[in-house]
């Protein structure tokens, strides 16, 4: 670069800077990508064709930084996976990892590609930062050599990392995140020996970062925001849909309110595997998300987000999960009481009988509280139901859920099998527990895998109520509770 060129650069970047010093909020982008997968193969690639298979996936995330950059852009989040794909072993990886430094090394790939091992992915990581002035966040693979004197280095000698990098407006590495909790496919992949909390500051708020199945877990997930105070958190993911709960735009806009922050998640998209699902959420509800299982394109999002949400007036209080449903003895008896499995859980569920009214369903120690009222003619079967137990399927971890749920038709057998499509609406609903989990994240979700930003509430005593008369059509309300003390 020439010294006027870099002259430019720097003032361009410093008057950046300043613009968001003065600024309240700042323009988040994530970029939901349809990656371009390599074959299917037992044999590793050269390191030649496995940079052409990144490159083609680089070309297209470039082209979204540089529109969400012309929109305004401060900061974009792209997928897990979204350079190389998901379809390896242990062995064929290895030719798209890379050594990524940790960031204290003050390292600019785009100006100095060859300070550190080959690494032409990063370095043009780094310039895509640094040609649009944004930060930019993606996930690649990180190797590491280890020998035997280390009890656990791998046979071959070397760890691989699922790992997110992030590199700031001059093309700086900023943050470097090792993915803890791996999802049980991910054979082809270490996690390090403890988990990583990653936080680094920005002119417009404090960051985290972890990725995809790690938002389940205590660690990494629950110390940023509680212990180190992040005020947006950023969440490369490869979401695989799952109805009723863990749909993607449905449990990563609770988790924003039930934590209190704002939250940007750009998963993969590839509808044969159920991935889509992206947003940008905040703590009283998505500001924009895009769900589609219809095409196979990617899609850019963009929306204004409060730089610190705690000192917003929207900020929700502290809420007491169990404080109402504690303090109300059981609403009506019945004997419609049932057994149903929802993703592997057995549920027990109670029937809505009528068109209005009140009900109490337990399971162990959660007993689950639902006012209702239908407006209009009711759309097939819908009960209450409740788990209290250890989830112990993809991964072993302790819920307490209370869920009114639409079942797929009038055979109770059908509830909790996955549903997108209602037709019944509600003049009202007021749905509690008596969660012993600290922490609940609250959904609602629409027919159409809608969400229902500004059109439902939690009380501070644990109530999540409606706001609107009447809702959308309903599938689920849910009190997603995650009790990690017990996992």
């Amino acid at each position: 670069m020439l010294p006027s060129q870099h002259l430019l650069h720097t003032a361009v970047f410093a008057l950046t800077v300043l613009q968001a010093f003065a600024a309240d909020t700042f323009i988040a982008a994530v970029y939901e990508h349809s990656v371009i997968l390599p074959d299917d193969t037992d044999k590793p690639v050269s390191p030649d064709e496995a940079l052409a298979l990144m490159n083609k996936n680089m070309d297209i995330l470039e082209g979204a930084i540089k529109e969400a950059a012309q929109q305004g852009a401060h900061i974009i989040v792209t997928p897990e996976d979204g350079i190389y794909g998901w379809r390896f072993t242990r062995e064929t990886i290895y030719p798209y990892l890379e050594d990524i430094p940790d960031p204290v090394v003050n390292w600019i790939p785009c100006t100095d590609p060859t300070r550190f091992s080959p690494a032409p992915v990063q370095e043009r990581l780094s310039c895509m930062a640094r040609n649009n002035s944004v930060y930019v966040v993606a996930n690649i693979g990180d190797k590491k050599p280890c020998n035997s004197s280390d009890p656990g280095c791998p046979s071959d000698g070397r760890y691989h990392y699922n790992t997110d990098v992030v590199f700031d407006p001059e093309g700086k590495l900023v943050a470097r995140y090792h993915k803890y909790n791996l999802f049980m496919s991910e054979k082809q992949f270490n996690f390090p020996e403890k988990s990583e909390a990653v936080t680094f500051d920005t002119p417009f708020g404090k960051f985290g970062i972890f990725t995809c199945f790690d938002i389940l877990f205590h660690e990494p997930a629950v110390v940023l925001v509680n212990e180190l105070q992040v005020d947006t958190v950023l969440f490369p993911t490869a979401w695989m849909n799952v109805l009723p709960f863990l749909t993607a735009v449905e449990f990563h806009s609770a988790w924003a309110m039930g934590m209190g922050v704002n939250f940007l998640a750009a998963n993969t998209h590839n509808t044969k595997l159920s991935m889509t699902g992206s947003g940008i959420y905040a703590p009283d509800g998505a500001r924009t998300y895009y769900y589609n299982m219809k095409t196979e394109d990617g899609h850019l999002l963009i929306a204004e987000l409060n730089s610190h949400p705690r000192l917003s007036p929207a900020f929700l209080p502290a809420v007491s999960w169990s404080s109402y449903a504690l303090s109300i003895k059981r609403f009506s008896l019945h004997d419609h009481d049932f057994e149903g499995l929802i993703f592997h859980d057995q549920f027990t569920f109670t029937k809505l009988i009528n068109p209005e009214g009140n009900l109490t369903v337990c399971q162990k120690d959660l007993c689950c509280h639902l006012s209702y009222k239908m407006a209009g003619r009711q759309d097939g079967l819908y009960v209450l139901g409740a788990f209290d137990g250890l989830h112990v399927v993809e991964g072993q971890y302790y819920l307490q859920i209370c869920t009114l749920l639409k079942c797929k038709s009038t055979d109770p057998n059908t509830c909790g099998q996955p549903v997108e499509v209602a037709q019944t609406k509600f003049e009202m609903f007021s749905l509690s527990g008596t969660f012993g989990a600290k922490y609940v994240f609250p959904e609602v979700l629409y027919s159409g895998v809608q969400l229902a930003p500004g059109e439902f509430e939690v009380l501070n005593d644990g109530r999540l109520i409606s706001k609107t008369r009447p809702t959308k059509p309903i599938v689920t309300v849910t009190l997603f509770g995650r009790w990690y003390e017990k996992d």
